[in-house]
């Protein structure tokens, strides 16, 4: 692969409105863009087929979440009577109504991809989910003895009347809207809660015990099958699924609580009274119906979607777990660093990261080198104290075990635990009790921000002097995602950064009005300005006739004025690389504006999480990795922590293989159009596919071996 190449300097800059809405994407809608490029892999035929049908399960997922935040906060906003205009000018009302028009289009395409696509090729695959009504009177005879024996007890009817109040929708919970007519004529209405507890696709025993044959059928259509058994004596005039997604975003009142534990336990419990955002049903639904769910929801038209069935396409990932591999990407072995080949202990990872710095790529890189310098740690009797962030660590988390051990080897240990990661609070509640039980010194976080930096420091005894060892990530300390998201780690025994972790975690945990580090940039400090001078220094040598370069990856890209200061280095000449997993507002390819900027998007079998800076600053390169996205919220709102890479080879590595490989890839990668859409990128006639993902697994192993 070739190295990123030289561009020659542009034409002078010409004078633009930064200011000018025209010049920004909408972030709603840019992140509605990035589900689309998801269901496009559900669509690509050169999946595997259950990658496929899991891509798909994806999208339903982050659509759930789209409308449970993102929309959710814009009906706030308009039901307030807050206009909070973003750079781009929409108001809340008409990012609503855009939001609908291509929301509608993505479910629309979901559901071709499902029936179209996706279940013929199942169902040749010997994978078939069926239709209530298409089974055989043996198979259906084997439901009833299910239904009977596992879902008719769990069951619970419950009528609305004058005399009984319209029940509790919980969010994300599907349902049967039934109606009914009582012997003497008159029409009822009642709702069946589907129950989370029973599997959403009910297996259907076959005869013959063919193990590559799978059946399966819907267990709402199994409940509206057995109605009768719910409501004897009543006739069933009609039954149709419906499903509500409520506002989940909790917002905290921190300096009202002088418990926050205890209010992020009490704001879970309460995520599921939110005000519905949305409403999917089937096309069948009778308008007398929908009139009923629609009034005591107190929904408006623009809330409901009337949708093909499945409603909930995140239940298909249950078919991902069907024991087909030969249906799903091929089983991938990390590479495990050398400093963990032999021995695997304490002295060896130590005595490791003291000889070098160790950059370590997750996922074509073992996770276990983490896990190991915190087990160690716990075990070295060197070894005098551990602090560390956690923001999602996930159930049964061997990180948080090493944590509980190091206390039981009496180190003093300092973890802060983020209880305001989003959908992760429950699993970070869990461990803060467990944590604090053991001894360890907890802490929540800073008034009004939420920490989302991965650092871990161990403060070791080496003869007469201390050495502080330190590993910083731009991913979670999480096993399980580890080996699905991309991410970079760093270990090293820096002294300056050792200073600067100390730093920065005092910050944390005491009282700090520390504007400067050493080596770290730290959001909200000195994040903003850092970047802004690193970008800045890339103009100024643009403007002395020395090349500038910017390649940056990131999560997201939505602060207005990085944005701005983007297009600024466009214009005086610098080129400019954008890798943008998700969200981006920043519009490429403008003539006087943007036109030396290019933006793509990498989407594959892992989902794409670390973030990188690189400058070229007059060929002394310089690198950071880090949390961070550019983001209002990453660069004001939170505790964000970038780190510079120093050691020459890790600098070549992920200029000259790791961002090589993403500017050149033709297979999983789009590039973003000036209008906000996205085109994929072809294989030429003379070129080679190059597949990012695939490229750096193939090359991992070419180096552990």
């Amino acid at each position: 692969m070739e190295s990123v190449p030289k561009i020659e300097q542009s034409a002078e800059p010409v004078e633009v409105d930064l200011n000018a809405p025209g010049n920004f994407i909408n972030r709603e809608l840019s992140l509605l863009e990035f589900q689309r490029r998801v269901l496009e892999e559900a669509q690509d035929p050169g999946n595997p087929l259950l990658e496929r049908v899991k891509f798909l399960s994806i999208v339903g997922s982050n659509l759930d979440e789209f409308y449970m935040v993102r929309v959710a906060g814009l009906r706030q906003q308009m039901d307030a009577g807050v206009v909070d205009i973003p750079a781009d000018g929409l108001t809340p009302s008409e990012q609503v109504h855009a939001i609908r028009e291509l929301a509608s289009e993505i479910m629309h395409d979901m559901r071709s991809c499902w029936h179209q696509d996706l279940l013929p090729q199942l169902r040749s695959s010997g994978i078939h989910v069926v239709e209530y009504g298409d089974l055989t009177k043996r198979q259906a005879d084997g439901l009833h003895k299910y239904f009977q024996e596992f879902v008719f007890p769990v069951l619970t009817p419950i009528a609305f009347d004058p005399g009984r109040p319209f029940p509790h929708i919980s969010n994300l919970s599907l349902n049967l809207a039934v109606l009914i007519r009582d012997s003497a004529g008159k029409e009822r209405f009642a709702r069946i809660k589907v129950p989370g507890t029973l599997p959403r696709l009910v297996p259907v025993k076959t005869s013959g015990g063919n193990r590559r044959q799978h059946h399966f059928v819907w267990l709402g259509q199994l409940i509206i099958a057995h109605l009768e058994m719910l409501f004897p004596g009543m006739e069933i005039v009609e039954a149709h699924p419906f499903r509500v997604t409520r506002n989940a975003d909790m917002v905290i009142q921190e300096l009202e609580a002088d418990d926050l534990l205890a209010t992020m336990e009490e704001g879970v419990r309460q995520r599921r009274f939110g005000t519905v955002v949305r409403m999917a049903v089937n096309r069948d639904m009778s308008q007398r119906v929908r009139e009923i769910l629609t009034t005591n929801l107190r929904l408006n038209s623009e809330d409901i979607y009337t949708l093909e069935d499945p409603l909930g396409f995140s239940d298909l990932s249950a078919l991902y777990r069907i024991d087909r591999y030969e249906l799903k990407f091929p089983a991938f072995l990390p590479a495990t660093h050398k400093a963990n080949n032999n021995q695997a202990g304490e002295v060896d990872l130590f005595a490791a990261i003291r000889q070098q710095d160790i950059l370590l790529h997750h996922p074509y890189d073992s996770f276990s080198p983490v896990v190991e310098f915190l087990n160690a740690a716990a075990r070295d009797p060197n070894v005098l104290a551990i602090k560390q962030t956690l923001y999602r660590v996930g159930s049964n988390s061997p990180i948080v075990e090493a944590l509980l051990k190091a206390r039981e080897n009496d180190k003093q240990v300092s973890v802060l635990v983020e209880l305001k990661a989003r959908f992760d609070e429950e699993s970070n509640i869990e461990w803060a009790r467990k944590l604090e039980t053991a001894g360890v010194h907890v802490i929540y976080g800073l008034l009004g921000l939420k920490t989302h930096s991965k650092i871990a420091l161990v403060v070791r005894q080496e003869g007469k002097r201390i050495r502080r060892y330190v590993h910083m990530a731009t991913g979670n300390y999480n096993t399980v995602t580890a080996h699905l998201y991309t991410d970079l780690g760093y270990f090293t025994c820096n002294e300056d950064v050792g200073a600067d972790a100390t730093d920065f975690l005092n910050y944390l945990t005491g009282y700090s009005d520390k504007k400067s580090y050493r080596k770290v940039l730290v959001a909200p400090v000195s994040l903003r300005s850092g970047i802004e001078d690193l970008i800045n220094r890339e103009i100024n040598h643009q403007t002395k006739g020395e090349p500038g370069h910017l390649i940056f990856k990131m999560n997201s890209l939505v602060d207005k004025q990085m944005i701005q200061l983007l297009y600024k280095a466009s214009q005086s000449g610098v080129k400019i690389d954008l890798i943008v997993r998700g969200i981006c507002c920043l519009r490429p390819g403008v003539p006087g504006l943007s036109e030396n900027i290019r933006v793509i998007s990498v989407v594959g079998r892992f989902l794409e999480h670390s973030r990188f800076y690189y400058f070229l600053n007059g060929g002394t390169e310089e690198i950071y990795l880090g949390s961070a996205d550019l983001m209002p919220r990453n660069i004001d709102r939170r505790v964000e922590l970038l780190f510079p890479v120093e050691e020459p080879k890790h600098i070549r590595y992920l200029r000259d293989e790791v961002m090589n490989a993403y500017l050149t890839d033709n297979v999983k990668s789009r590039s973003l159009c000036p209008d906000g859409t996205y085109e994929r990128m072809s294989v030429g006639v003379t070129s080679d596919p190059i597949d990012t993902q695939t490229w750096l697994q193939e090359r991992h192993r070419e180096l552990a071996d």
